[in-house]
């Protein structure tokens, strides 16, 4: 099973991911896939190899019968279904976790962030709440000036009535990591045991 655990920037992924890697082996953001790009390489392109070369990660967990995890990263649920490999994966579920604009600004300025730049996270963040339950809704975001192995045609025109990815949504505003991370444990392991 492939986990992706999604959310703007400020959300609390890199947080989140950190407890967790305590409890799960082998959590990884795309950085570590494909290393850190210089600013002219740091585009779509690069993220779309990146999540492919995470599904080839993934591929190789598998084969040995373990489950891979991708967080600290805002990856849209459509990059990863989109990527050349994905079809060969036994199973994805996505993660969103989210915070209401204020946290999200508030965390953003915490680690320095440019305020210049506080619109456009907060509008990707909108984006990807509504991209989580309607495939249909902007898909351009993702796919303009993208790497051309992407496969959009597996999910490009369904509407919100068929849509592959639907998962939870955590909303850790108000929620000390801890228990961010004790949600997120939970949803995990409901896929790898799930109740009888």
């Amino acid at each position: 099973m492939f986990f992706l655990i999604t959310g703007a920037s400020g959300m609390g992924k890199s947080t989140v991911r950190a407890i967790l890697a305590k409890e799960f082996e082998g959590l990884i953001e795309t950085a570590e896939l494909i290393g850190i790009a210089g600013s002219l390489e740091w585009d779509s392109r690069w993220r779309h190899r990146a999540v492919e070369r995470a599904v080839q990660h993934a591929l190789a967990a598998q084969r040995s019968g373990r489950h891979f995890t991708l967080s600290s990263d805002p990856v849209p649920p459509g990059e990863l279904f989109a990527v050349p490999s994905a079809p060969e994966l036994d199973g994805i579920a996505v993660c969103l976790l989210d915070a209401t604009p204020e946290e999200q600004i508030r965390r953003l300025a915490k680690r320095g962030e440019d305020p210049v730049l506080f619109p456009r996270h907060v509008a990707f963040a909108d984006w990807m709440r509504e991209h989580l339950t309607n495939p249909g809704h902007m898909p351009e975001v993702i796919m303009q000036n993208g790497w051309e192995e992407m496969r959009w045609d597996r999910w490009v025109g369904l509407d919100g009535s068929e849509v592959p990815w639907a998962g939870p949504v955590i909303d850790t505003t108000n929620r000390p990591p801890v228990e961010v991370a004790r949600l997120v444990s939970g949803w995990i392991r409901q896929h790898i045991c799930p109740a009888n």
